[in-house]
């Protein structure tokens, strides 16, 4: 059974139309059951006519029926047929003259629909384009963030590989005046032993003499040596501190640099960007240098 008012209850309110001695109508039927559609309505309401043409048909069979009565039945039946029939095709031309209005309703909003979503599909195209431009930037900022950060571990492992440098260098230079303070006491140890045996063994003296001044020769050729190393120790400990401080001047560069590409937001205007990607060409050829 289709969605509406039972069939039962649409039967019982046209037998009571009738049994109120009124014709049994769309409308009247409706009235009676308090609800309904006209189309549903009608519908079985038609259904009703026949069964009561059957009913009457039955009634007219019975021996006991008078023929003036079978013949009003008749009668009717005949106008109620009739007036069934007008009263459907007017249903039908009503239910088809809202659905016409229906469809147009329908037409115009499926053209309104369709322009919004031409409208939502041209901003879903405009905004998936600028997505994709501020990903492609996104990437780009990526690989330059990557390889500042490169470059300032490079300068970084420069730096600690300059300072382990350094540190042997100064380590090296403590061993060389270690061995020149240790030198300096063994010649005076040699020296004060000559000294004291100079009483002892005159007839050495010559040859202690002539001793001593080698020794006093190696001794300032081995002073003039270690002074010489120590000195160029020194100039490399001076050119390793610079290198040092100016390494960790471009480390301080490249950080600031750094941290402002990172304050730098996405949608950053061309000539920031040209600027920023300067600076950071500029830091590496500093580097580089």
């Amino acid at each position: 059974m289709a969605n509406g008012v039972p069939e039962h209850e649409v039967f019982k309110a046209a037998d009571a139309v009738l049994a109120r001695g009124e014709r049994p109508t769309v409308e009247r039927v409706r009235t009676e059951l308090g609800r309904g559609s006209p189309a549903r309505v009608g519908q079985l309401l038609e259904q009703w006519w026949e069964q009561l043409a059957m009913r009457l048909k039955g009634h007219a069979l019975l021996p006991e029926l008078p023929g003036e009565v079978a013949q009003a039945f008749a009668e009717a039946w005949r106008l109620a047929l009739s007036h069934a029939g007008t009263t459907a095709e007017a249903a039908l031309t009503e239910q088809q003259n809202t659905l016409f209005a229906a469809q147009t309703e329908l037409t115009q909003e499926r053209k309104l629909w369709e322009i919004a979503l031409a409208a939502v599909q041209g901003e879903l195209a405009e905004g998936a384009s600028k997505l994709a431009q501020a990903e492609l930037q996104l990437a780009e900022r990526q690989g330059l963030l990557e390889q500042l950060a490169a470059d300032v571990t490079d300068v970084r492992q420069q730096r600690d590989r300059l300072q382990g440098e350094l540190q042997r260098r100064q380590s090296e230079l403590e061993g060389l005046r270690a061995e020149h303070a240790a030198m300096q006491a063994h010649i005076r140890t040699v020296e004060d032993r000559a000294h004291q045996q100079v009483d002892q063994a005159r007839q050495e003296l010559k040859a202690l003499g002539q001793q001593q001044e080698r020794a006093r020769r190696e001794h300032a050729k081995q002073v003039a040596e270690f002074t010489t190393q120590r000195d160029a120790l020194q100039a490399v400990v001076r050119t390793a501190e610079q290198a040092a401080a100016h390494q960790a001047g471009q480390v301080t560069a490249l950080e600031a640099t750094i941290a402002q590409w990172r304050r730098t937001p996405a949608s950053a205007p061309p000539a920031r960007r040209k600027s920023a990607k300067a600076t950071g060409k500029s830091t590496t050829r500093q580097r580089r240098s």
